[in-house]
């Protein structure tokens, strides 16, 4: 059944197409409609709509079925329409005529607001959690192999002589620039849009500054209005946020299947950890960071697919909505699958010795010849034209060693420095009011 049914029963092809995969994504939301309910009937208590023993008794039934999603035990019947109702479904069988009550000054609009952005904050939180792991091997890694040179290119040529502790170093500090972006997300995420109910307000005098305190968001989205026309820009906003980290994990992919390949062969993994040909028996592919790419791929695709979804729509609630959680909800488990195969992947990496080594690697030494010049005197144009002439003349004979001393060249990797701005950034997440908040809901 439906809470808004009155007497006529729709077509059961039009119910099938308008409720989709609805039910599977509100599974997504089922934890946090019930922390949107636990506020919003504290609120209503607080303002004489519910009295304390009917408080009391819907804060613990909501708490059971809390339990109850949290255990793997709930689930929406297939002649219910969404997890809003479900519950309330659930709370009316159990407590009668108080289950009722729960709804006032509230709509389903306002109800998958408020458990989407709770959604969408604990997502981030847990997504910001696996980069912090993440940046930490990187920078492991960046500083075991420090003294591990590999050429660098430019348009796919060699260009000049670079590390993999600077290769590391590099993705290591990328991901701060995607935490930097997270961040931004999740601060247009946590903004409380209960109370905005259908997107016109209530009648009812309700206490929205206190459910944006007890559900812990730092603020609200205060015009009714903007917080129904939110929806859809939030979600695109965190699918640009998670598209820019796919970003990083698609190029580090990219990187990591051309150092296999044998024409490079800078790089080894186990045996496990690659796959093989049914006829060739010489095969070790990257099948991991290939699927790692192709997934973050789609992934960056997914912002795009959001605003077109929503693109012209008119101010309001419109049902083309739904769609973006079979969109975004998904998202986010595998980029955590993707960041744990891209983790297991780099702890088991081997870096070959002595790459630079080879004659095919000597001409990415000229520009060090060039500078050694310049620092005997001799003008930059006329030491590149002297170099480049020995070169021409195959009489060019490569430096044996650098001297990159600068922040965050070869030599001097900055990773101390690089790690304090990620715990900047990582600061200024509110993780722990947050948690109190939700927790103390449950409590």
């Amino acid at each position: 059944m439906k809470l808004w049914q009155k007497n006529t029963n729709a077509l059961a092809s039009v119910d099938a197409f308008t409720v989709g995969n609805d039910r599977k994504m509100d599974l997504y939301l089922a934890p946090y409609d019930v922390l949107g309910s636990l506020a919003h009937i504290t609120m209503l208590q607080s303002i004489g709509l519910l009295t304390s023993d009917e408080l009391a008794q819907l804060s613990s039934a909501l708490r059971q079925i809390h339990t109850q999603i949290v255990a793997g035990n709930f689930t929406i019947a297939d002649d219910v329409e969404d997890v809003h109702s479900q519950i309330e479904l659930l709370l009316t069988a159990q407590l009668g005529e108080v289950g009722k009550k729960i709804h006032a000054a509230r709509s389903r609009n306002d109800q998958v607001l408020v458990a989407i952005k709770l959604f969408l904050r604990a997502e981030l939180q847990s997504l910001v959690k696996a980069v912090e792991a993440f940046f930490a091997l990187l920078q492991a890694q960046s500083e075991a192999y420090k003294t591990h040179l590999l050429p660098g290119y430019t348009h796919m040529q060699l260009a000049m002589p670079s590390s993999f502790g600077l290769w590391f170093g590099a993705y290591a500090e990328a991901l701060i620039d995607d935490v930097v972006t997270l961040h931004a997300a999740y601060d247009v995420v946590n903004k409380n849009p209960l109370g905005s109910a259908a997107g016109y307000g209530s009648s009812f005098p309700i206490d929205r500054t206190y459910t944006t305190h007890l559900l812990g968001f730092e603020t609200l989205n205060y015009n009714v209005v903007y917080a129904q026309m939110g929806r859809g820009k939030a979600e695109r906003i965190v699918a640009q946020a998670i598209g820019n980290l796919a970003d990083t994990l698609a190029r580090l992919s990219t990187d990591m299947c051309l150092y296999l390949n044998q024409n490079f062969g800078f790089v080894s993994f186990p045996p496990e950890l690659t796959t093989g040909s049914s006829i060739m028996p010489h095969k070790k592919n990257p099948d991991v960071f290939e699927l790692i790419r192709a997934k973050c791929n789609t992934i960056k695709a997914m912002a795009s697919e959001i605003q077109l979804l929503t693109t012209n729509l008119p101010s309001g609630y419109h049902r083309d909505m739904q769609l973006l959680k079979e969109k975004l909800f998904p998202a986010f488990q595998t980029l955590h699958d993707c960041i744990a195969m891209a983790t297991l992947m780099l702890s088991n990496i081997t870096v070959k010795d002595n790459i630079m080594e080879a004659p095919m690697y000597a001409y990415a030494f000229s520009v060090e010849a060039v500078n050694n010049l310049v620092l005997q005197g001799v003008p930059f144009r006329d030491a590149y034209k002297q170099i480049g002439l020995a070169i021409e003349a195959g009489t060019f004979v490569p430096p044996t060693s650098l001297q990159h001393t600068h922040e965050g060249s070869i030599g001097n990797l900055c990773t101390a420095a690089i790690a304090a701005q990620m715990q900047a950034v990582l600061a200024k997440f509110p993780f722990g009011k947050v948690n109190a908040a939700e927790a103390a809901l449950l409590a």
